[in-house]
């Protein structure tokens, strides 16, 4: 089957005439990511090439495609060092407007169902677990949140002291715990509920309250304050 130029299409068949006619709302997935790229390669059109991309990916679709490192997207036929830096840059500015947005949506951080969106886009598909501690001050507003540490199997290593230390360095009158399990399934496991139990009573001896632990899962996720466990 011959090949045609995005240039040879009808009008309404390319994705920079369709957004100027009808608005980027009228584009598809696949016409968005086609203006994105601009260019095809051998054999395809910028058109021929999204359409392939976004079925290569797991998930399929801009959710899997957005999610890939530099070298993944380096790996898919098509995609060489600029392409695969601007998809990765049109994923990371597509984070950064959701969670501004889900930002200005919570006041104060108190509702775990809010919280848990703000960061869910952030930690829902990350490979490697983190433990993050937001620090709150009187009217429960964010002061700061800090990764605390990334990479391990469990949070065994995760210390009251270093996370105190952080709390109190930011005077902090509240914190709240956040972290993900990489399987997608935010259930506690015995060592997360354990390391509960113990930053609440090394909180309450300083004064700084533990208002919950929330773990992130794959658009799910689990409160330690909802389950009344805090």
């Amino acid at each position: 089957m011959e090949r045609r130029k995005i240039k040879e299409l009808p009008n309404e068949d390319r994705p920079y005439e369709k957004c100027a006619a009808q608005g980027p709302e009228a584009l598809t997935d696949a016409e968005l990511l086609a203006v994105m790229l601009r260019t095809g390669t051998r054999g395809e059109n910028s058109l021929e090439l999204a359409k392939r991309l976004l079925t290569q990916c797991q998930p399929e679709g801009l959710l899997g495609l957005m999610h890939l490192s530099l070298p993944e997207l380096m790996e898919l036929r098509g995609i060489g060092r600029v392409k695969g830096i601007e998809l990765l840059c049109v994923g990371e500015l597509s984070r950064r407007i959701w969670k501004s947005v889900a930002r200005d949506n919570v006041p104060a951080f108190t509702d775990p169902a809010r919280i848990a969106g703000y960061y869910m886009e952030d930690m829902r598909h990350m490979e490697q677990e983190e433990l993050r501690l937001m620090m709150l001050n009187t009217k429960n507003t964010l002061i700061r949140d800090s990764l605390i540490f990334r990479g391990t199997v469990n949070l065994s290593v995760a210390s009251p002291r270093e996370i105190f230390i952080e709390a109190v360095r930011y005077h902090a009158v509240s914190v709240i715990l956040i972290h993900n399990h990489p399987s997608g399934d935010p259930s506690p496991s015995r060592e997360d509920q354990r390391m509960t139990a113990q930053m609440k009573e090394a909180g309450a001896l300083l004064g700084i309250r533990l208002l919950d632990h929330i773990i992130i899962g794959n658009q799910t996720y689990f409160s330690f304050k909802e389950r009344g466990i805090l």
